[in-house]
């Protein structure tokens, strides 16, 4: 099953699930078609799209709705905001090619601020995806919340096969208590494999996959922060806003400290380009991450 199959079977299972697209089709190019009377494309207006489900949900409908993630989190911020948020309508956002799955394009389409302005919005929550495989397993529960959903789009094929997925949930992989990496998205795939490598120079590493960064798994990262000597947030965002001032946030509130290592864009857009080629200009290969952890760890 890919995206598009799982769309298809919501929506012809429930009628409340309307496919909604700001003419972006690239998940769901053969869809429209197979759901006559539950698609629509309202052209490049992502506030009116945005405007639009809201009025659909206040009827009793689930939008599902699409844009680039960039334009859908910053253009249409004000009605999801007023018309989503404020309402606590089970309007699903799917942003599409956040982080650097934007590789080859430029500042303007680089959603790097998505999860900051995203988690600000009261009762608006957030699923974060580490592949397709936890996409699928998370989507039918996201989808089927009461609450409204952001959602970053990640069809990248994955390297392990997830847990079953719960709202709130992190999924922990290893024990370790030297290290711990905290990440969400597409950089799970690099913090996996830099995992192997610092556990091959002996280094006993814990991985999180957040999954929702909102609502997060409070226990499962205080509980990190408690037994690890070494806290890694690693994140394609901006430093500002995202896990690391998450991770922040619930330190302070628990009146607790750590030794953190922040892995993320500091302050500055990244260089476009092919995407490993962006991993390694901006040094998130898994081999520039465990350098990095490596190096930090001897100091403390």
């Amino acid at each position: 099953m890919n995206y598009e199959d799982l769309l298809h079977e919501l929506a012809t299972n429930d009628k409340r699930y309307i496919i909604i697209t700001a003419e972006n089709r690239a998940a769901i190019r053969t869809l429209p078609p197979k759901i006559e009377g539950q698609f629509l494309d309202t052209g490049i207006t992502e506030q009116t799209m945005i405007g639009l489900s809201a009025g659909l949900a206040l009827r009793g409908r689930i939008p599902i709705v699409h844009a680039l993630a960039t334009f859908l989190t910053m253009r249409a911020f004000e009605f999801i905001r007023t018309d989503v948020g404020l309402g606590n309508l089970p309007v699903k956002i799917v942003g599409a090619v956040p982080g650097f799955l934007s590789d080859a394009n430029g500042p303007t389409h680089q959603a790097i601020e998505d999860i900051s302005l995203m988690r600000g919005i009261p009762n608006m929550k957030i699923f974060c995806p580490a592949d397709e495989d936890d996409m699928l397993k998370g989507l039918p529960k996201v989808f089927a919340d009461e609450s409204p959903f952001y959602i970053r789009y990640n069809n990248q094929k994955p390297l392990v096969e997830h847990e079953d997925f719960e709202i709130g949930k992190a999924e922990i992989f290893g024990d370790g208590k030297d290290i711990a990496i905290i990440t969400y998205g597409f950089l799970f795939n690099q913090a996996y494999q830099a995992k192997d490598m610092l556990e091959n120079s002996g280094h006993q590493v814990r991985l999180i996959n957040l999954r929702t960064p909102k609502p997060i798994d409070e226990a499962a990262v205080l509980n990190t922060v408690k037994e690890c000597k070494l806290v890694v947030t690693l994140e394609d965002h901006f430093i500002t806003g995202g896990l690391f001032s998450i991770l922040s946030e619930l330190l302070l509130k628990n009146k607790l400290t750590a030794d953190v290592l922040p892995i993320a864009l500091m302050d500055k857009w990244f260089k476009p380009a092919l995407l490993n080629d962006v991993l390694e200009y901006e040094g998130f290969t898994a081999k520039q991450i465990a350098e990095k952890i490596a190096e930090k760890i001897k100091v403390l």
